[in-house]
């Protein structure tokens, strides 16, 4: 159930006014009545009211967490500064397994079903939302240093902010059980609205007294005797293309600053989309330039994704590299792959699927991409979280066909995936939202970042040439955490 409330002056930047407190109020105890008449486990209450356009939704989620509890960024600055910042967790939402994604999909429908909170209105990711992550795999993130992040896991945040352009909206939400009241409930939420205040991300060290050590978690042989593997595997005519990657160590003298590394990875990647994903004292961050799926209603979209070079600052031989790629039939064809899948798995759910006739190079900070936007017009309602399922992993991650490349992922790379190569996103109660693939990204630890990059294998693939590739991909985290 959705109530629109007219917005209210705030005594405050982050603040409740008068009347948005009088509003929450009501909310709070109609979730409790609804709680104790239907004898359920909780109803979502929530109020989304106007802030200041100069708070930094970012900002608020890196600075203002409490120690240990679950916080999430999610930018991509170039598209009219859009971005959402979130604290807390209201309602976790976790499961594994291969049914992971339409499990969360029921239990979040429910749970919106059942919500009293102002309908999602404004910036993208306004109002009550689900936000966090997906494994790779659907038993994912088994070893240690992934286990606070479950295999699938979206949560619902206590405050949430959500900009775009100079609008910004905060939401304040809270789970109302038949033994609460709206007072406690209240002084809960002015408790954590009094904690918030907008200050600017710090600054990464220029110059640390103590260097960082960067090693590979496998040697670099193991890499190349792996894409080898696959393609003798793919000559012999066992599958079309295998995704591979690699895990690279960076150990700091003290803990990475999230907060900092994020500040360099949306100043330097404004075109991505940059997250942080926190789970305990853990971080997962990344600045990835590939949308898995963008749901708007009866209007999907998402981004195929595949072949890539390296930038150059010679503004010619960087066209010239994009040109290449363009004319490249090694890439073509690894592209051509990735955009097949996603028609074949959108067209039983839409009226219609185009796809641009020819990839476009998209250029990132440190690298070019090909790339085919693909939109979708849905038949009936399917939401985000369903949608994301149905197109993960695309081949761009995975491999076609999937059931040949799945097991062999592990078996050559090596190592846990964990969350990179899965989707990370939000979505809100009308079970719009995105989620991108988690590419050029690292999980970290303390002292330790884990940074992962992997490329497409396919039957022209070169050992040598693929290592390298990796570097180039890597290269958009390293040189932010290991300066």
């Amino acid at each position: 159930m959705t109530e629109k409330v007219a917005p209210a002056q705030t005594t405050s930047p982050l603040g409740l006014g008068a009347s948005d407190h009088a509003a929450l109020r009501r909310r709070l105890e109609q979730a409790i009545r609804r709680s104790r008449k239907r004898r359920s486990t909780g109803v979502l209450a929530a109020l989304t009211f106007p802030v200041a356009r100069d708070v930094d939704p970012a900002a608020i989620a890196l600075l203002c967490r409490r120690p240990g509890e679950p916080w999430f960024c999610f930018e991509q600055p170039d598209r009219e500064r859009s971005a959402i910042g979130a604290l807390g967790c209201a309602v976790a939402l976790e499961s594994r397994g291969p049914d992971r994604f339409d499990d969360l999909a029921k239990r979040w429908r429910a749970l919106a079903r059942e919500a009293i909170c102002d309908p999602p209105d404004g910036p993208r990711g306004a109002g009550l939302i689900a936000c966090g992550g997906f494994a790779f795999a659907a038993e994912g993130g088994a070893s240690p240093h992934w286990s606070a992040f479950a295999p699938a896991s979206l949560h619902v945040p206590e405050v949430s902010l959500a900009r775009r352009g100079d609008e910004v909206l905060l939401t304040v939400a809270a789970l109302a059980q038949a033994d609460d009241t709206a007072d406690g409930l209240l002084a809960q939420i002015q408790r954590r609205l009094s904690e918030l205040a907008s200050r600017p991300l710090p600054l990464l060290d220029p110059d640390p007294a103590e260097r960082c050590t960067v090693a590979a978690s496998t040697p670099p042989e193991h890499y190349e005797h792996a894409v080898a593997r696959a393609v003798e595997r793919i000559g012999a005519g066992e599958l079309e293309k295998i995704v591979l990657a690699r895990e690279v160590q960076v150990h700091a003298p003290a803990p990475h600053d999230p907060a900092a590394v994020f500040g360099v990875l949306r100043d330097g990647f404004a075109s991505c989309f940059c997250f942080c994903v926190g789970r305990g004292e853990d971080v997962f961050t990344a600045a990835s330039p590939e949308l898995l799926i963008r749901r708007d209603g009866m209007r999907a979209s998402t981004l195929a994704l595949a072949g890539s070079t390296r930038r150059s600052a010679d503004p010619s031989v960087d066209d010239h590299l994009g040109e290449q790629l363009l004319r490249s039939d090694k890439d073509r064809g690894e592209q051509q792959i990735v955009a097949r899948r996603i028609e074949r798995a959108l067209r039983p759910h839409s009226v219609w699927v185009a796809a641009a006739e020819e990839p476009v190079v998209v250029k990132m900070a440190n690298i070019q991409h090909l790339a085919t936007p693909i939109r979708a017009q849905l038949r009936k309602p399917v939401g985000a979280i369903r949608l994301a399922g149905l197109l993960h992993p695309t081949p761009a991650v995975g491999g076609e066909p999937l059931d040949v490349a799945a097991p062999l992922i592990p078996a050559l790379e090596g190592m846990d995936r964990g969350w990179y190569a899965g989707p990370v996103g939000w979505t809100d109660t009308n079970e719009d939202g995105e989620f991108c693939v988690a590419l050029r990204c690292a999980l970290l630890s303390g002292r330790i970042a884990r940074c992962y990059a992997g490329v497409g294998v396919v039957r022209d693939s070169d050992p040598a040439a693929e290592l390298a590739e990796t570097d180039v991909k890597l290269g958009a985290l390293l040189p932010v955490l290991a300066s």
